[in-house]
């Protein structure tokens, strides 16, 4: 190299100069964050080694040839030392995360704690049961329903209060294709209890029958503490050739004493439904008053003949129970409004 040129030995005292800081720069580095700004700082384009080797495009042959090769040892220099400090600074972080992650496995172990099912749930699985141990099949049926599923067949007439606007939640007409039903409507409605489905049962197969439907049903109530607008039913209906309405009682008062304790008051009393006679209404003592638990009776039989049976040689029974005030005696609730609060509290009490 060409001592004697003052351009080239004030490349060799600049890149030596810049060497010197950058090697304390690194040795000095206390992050892995703090290095990647020194590395910027004296390795990048910006550095003074860059600024050094922007200069060789003037120098003659022989002294751009030997200052370029003083600044490449110099950055392979920085890049070794840069890699040993990275490498020690990585080790750090390491044991500091290993530190703070560390398991005791001594200690016993943290069992999560497991969900189950809803009070509501619990005792529809619970009444199904009984009902499935005398004999029962469950079946399912539809949460829209039509208008002559739900009153017609049910032998409801035109102008029954149930009908009216304040009582049943109806939607609008389906946009596919909807088959009229046998008088001629294809009104289509939120079904307000689980009866419906004995018609759909009667349609789709011969007596005898035992058959329970549990299902979500929808009124337009007002939410209190014994009535919700969406609430659960289970219906029942057994139809055979010599059933009657001792056979009912007995039914519904071994799953509700099953269900409810053994020692549990009940009383029957008479009432009125357009789809069954005689009708009556099972209440159940519950917090120091009688409360309603399900609705029963023979069935009708326009029921029958419109389910396609022929009252003449068989004989029915059914009821629908509401699910929801059976599990506030199942579980001595006050308030059918906190089942569907959804306050963790409330719930994890059924854990």
């Amino acid at each position: 190299m060409h001592e004697s040129d003052p351009t080239v030995a004030s490349g060799r005292h600049d890149v030596n100069a810049a060497v010197a800081v950058a090697r304390d720069a690194i040795a000095s580095a206390t992050s892995l964050d703090v290095l990647d700004k020194v590395r910027a700082s004296h390795l990048g384009k910006r550095s003074a080694l860059a600024t050094v080797q922007r200069t060789l495009g003037g120098l003659p042959d022989d002294a751009r040839r030997a200052l370029g090769a003083l600044i490449n040892a110099a950055r392979a220099e920085l890049a070794e030392l840069e890699a040993e400090r990275r490498l020690a600074l990585e080790a750090q972080r390491d044991s500091v995360v290993l530190a703070d992650e560390a398991v005791d496995v001594t200690l016993p172990a943290r069992i999560p704690r497991r969900g189950s099912l809803h009070p509501v749930h619990e005792t529809t699985e619970a009444v199904v049961d009984v009902l499935v141990g005398l004999g029962y099949k469950v079946l399912d049926g539809p949460e829209v329903e039509t208008d002559w599923h739900n009153f017609t067949a049910l032998n409801s007439p035109p102008d029954h209060p149930a009908k009216s606007l304040s009582d049943t939640i109806y939607v609008q007409p389906l946009t596919h294709d909807v088959r009229p039903t046998p008088d001629g409507t294809t009104g289509v409605l939120l079904r307000p209890q689980t009866s419906p489905g004995q018609i759909r049962a009667m349609l789709d197969q011969p007596p005898p029958l035992y058959i329970v439907i549990p299902g979500q049903v929808y009124r337009a109530d007002t939410a209190d503490a014994t009535h919700l607008p969406m609430f659960h039913q289970i219906e029942g209906l057994a139809v055979d050739t010599s059933l009657s309405f001792a056979d009912l009682k007995g039914t519904v008062a071994e799953f509700a004493r099953a269900i409810l304790g053994t020692d549990t008051e009940l009383r029957f009393v008479p009432d009125h439904f357009p789809f069954t006679e005689p009708s009556a209404q099972l209440l159940a003592r519950h917090d120091g008053r009688w409360m309603e638990l399900l609705g029963c009776g023979m069935v009708h039989p326009n029921v029958l003949r419109a389910g396609g049976y022929d009252p003449e040689q068989v004989r029915g029974f059914a009821w629908g129970v509401g699910v929801d005030r059976m599990a506030m005696m199942r579980h001595g609730v006050t308030d059918i409004r906190q089942f569907v609060d959804n306050d963790m509290r409330f719930l994890a009490g059924f854990s």
